[in-house]
């Protein structure tokens, strides 16, 4: 199977692309794209699964239990700024209404619904810059290992183009906590000018996984185990939005020994 999964024109209820654990072959990450018109609404319950609402674009109303988030969301396009994103614990019914045209991601992962449905506005999204040079991306993270959640890690980022970015390549597909931790991911990705493109490996030291992936707007790759790194065309800058989740809660990954190199600090003379 590719690693590589194409949005397609949406269904009925408004789908573009809906990598379940099943259709994918592993057991933790689920993400899904809704794509709704005005006044067009999505209901959703995630059964033994808590979710985040992403809003990549657009301006939604979202209903949970007892709670109304109205009128949220609100940017032109995912290059504006940190996304406003909804919480939604497993098992709670949830509907998502459109105000306007909207584009929302839905990331799931195997919970036990202990948490609250809550509301993640941009200014609670913690912004980074890593890297430096061409390997220099921005990070908005939405929900990392310290936020409450019970197994989900989604984080944006910003990739200039002509930049690295994942990179140097690293891995986290052993559950050898506090060394690395087991992760899957998905890296969902987009492109300004849309019609631009970008490039993604994923391999893995045995080279049984080893694909080299031109991503188009709106195309998904899946990173079941292995080192993962993406390089922005010229020109084109490229934002992914990644959804991670294991049997630990915690981001700890190992750079590929190879490459290592690229993180240590210049030897200057004294």
């Amino acid at each position: 199977m590719s690693l590589r999964i194409r949005s397609q024109t949406p269904d009925a209820s408004g789908v573009v692309l809906d990598i379940t654990p099943q259709s994918a072959g592993w057991r933790h990450v689920g993400f899904r794209v809704v794509r709704l018109m005005p006044g067009q609404a999505y209901d959703g319950v995630e059964e033994g699964r808590e979710a985040c609402l992403v809003i990549l674009s657009g301006t939604i109303s979202v209903t949970g239990g007892h709670e109304r988030f109205t009128g949220i969301g609100g940017r032109a396009d995912v290059f504006e700024g940190p996304a406003t994103s909804v919480y939604v614990p497993a098992g709670m019914p949830y509907r998502i209404a459109a105000d306007s045209i909207a584009e929302i991601a839905i990331c799931t992962a195997p919970a036990m619904g202990k948490g609250r449905l809550r509301l993640i506005p941009p200014e609670d999204v913690a912004l980074e810059t890593r890297g430096q040079g061409t390997n220099t991306r921005f990070v908005r993270n939405i929900l990392d290992d310290r936020a409450e959640a019970e197994s989900l890690l989604v984080v944006e980022v910003i990739t200039p183009g002509g930049h690295w970015s994942s990179y140097p390549p690293h891995k986290h597909d052993r559950d050898a906590y506090p060394d690395e931790t087991f992760l899957e991911e998905t890296y969902y990705h987009r492109l300004s000018p849309p019609q631009g493109f970008a490039f993604q490996r994923v391999y893995t030291d045995d080279r049984s996984i080893d694909e080299a992936i031109a991503v188009e707007d709106g195309d998904v790759v899946m990173v079941p185990r292995g080192y993962h790194p993406v390089g922005a065309a010229h020109g084109y800058d490229l934002y992914y939005l990644n959804v991670m989740a294991g049997p630990r809660r915690n981001w700890v990954f190992a750079n590929d020994p190879a490459h290592a190199w690229i993180t240590r600090p210049p030897v200057t003379d004294d």
